[in-house]
């Protein structure tokens, strides 16, 4: 198997001093709390600071070997979980909501952006980045709070999956749909198979909704009736399943939710997954633990994805 070719350092040419020279005044100037980096070919972090100075920098990579390496100099780092493919609003949209998690940032303000458009090897633009567009109501206790069942990336890779379908469809045609996250043995437990399993025979790593395609492939799916099964892990692990939890009798929703929602809220009491639904409807997108919803996404809205509280679930 031929070796992969090695990727050059990051280079630093007199026009990327001129660039972070900009980045540090446009960071007073937006009072922005961090710069994220994104690097995608090892960075020499040691020059990095001499250049950076006493910024407060967060480093976001798939590529543990820079984290360890930038944490050495006293960086701030988010793990990213994507695979190739992925834009990079996705990718800032991740670290934000994990750097809000982990307390690296707070709620509000911005954070400034820098990574690679055009050339790997170049760091060469910059984007402003609100906080308080993209996590509206969020806060930290939240974030937390969900995090404390299924892992933040699953969840967030998850969520936007559910976006994603309730704002366009399938083929021009609303649709509506259900995931189960997390607690998979009971969750499988309290569920059974309504038709063939579309996803029964492909191995692990085919089935991982960190891959555009699965997600491509999931998309289609939720076309199906029944629940998609993922694993905290973020394995598909089944789809077509009807839940069968007996404890919808002792569930309150507001008025107006159906019998998915019924559904999704009483998985969520009687295992510790979390369930995400999609209404087809309206295309909101609902997340429920305890038996309770936790946030609703309103994705038809064309703004940034807002992640909002759930006080008042309107009718559909």
């Amino acid at each position: 198997m031929p070796e992969a070719p090695k990727l050059e350092p990051l280079k630093f040419t007199e026009q990327f001093r001129f660039l972070v020279g900009n980045l540090r005044l446009l960071r007073q100037e937006t009072e922005a709390e961090a710069i994220l980096v994104f690097p995608e070919v090892p960075v020499d972090w040691g020059k990095m600071k001499k250049i950076l100075g006493d910024e407060k920098v967060i480093v976001c990579s798939i590529k543990s070997d820079y984290l360890s390496t930038a944490v050495v100099h006293g960086y701030g780092t988010i793990h990213l979980h994507f695979e190739g493919g992925t834009s990079i609003y996705e990718k800032i949209s991740h670290a934000v909501i994990e750097a809000v998690a982990d307390g690296l940032i707070q709620e509000g303000g911005c954070v400034l952006a820098l990574y690679s458009a055009l050339d790997p090897s170049h760091l060469d633009s910059i984007t402003i980045f609100n906080l308080s567009e993209h996590l509206e109501k969020l806060s930290r206790r939240d974030l937390q709070q969900l995090e404390s069942s299924v892992p933040l990336k699953v969840l967030k890779t998850v969520v936007d999956l559910a976006v994603d379908i309730g704002w366009e469809g399938r083929e021009g045609k609303p649709i509506g749909t259900m995931f189960v996250v997390g607690d998979t043995n009971r969750v499988m437990a309290q569920s059974r198979e309504l038709c063939f399993d579309p996803v029964k025979g492909y191995k692990r790593h085919e089935r991982s909704i960190f891959d555009t395609k699965v997600r491509e492939g999931v998309k289609e799916i939720s076309q199906l009736d029944g629940a998609v099964i993922i694993s905290k892990e973020g394995i598909v692990e089944a789809a077509c399943r009807y839940l069968e939890s007996q404890s919808t009798a002792t569930i309150s929703l507001s008025p107006g939710l159906g019998a998915r929602h019924m559904t999704a809220a009483a998985i969520s009491r009687t295992t510790s997954a979390l369930a995400i639904t999609v209404s087809q409807s309206s295309g909101t997108i609902r997340i429920f633990k305890n038996g309770e919803v936790a946030l609703r996404i309103e994705s038809r809205q064309r703004t940034p994805l807002v992640w909002r509280d759930f006080d008042q679930d309107r009718p559909e």
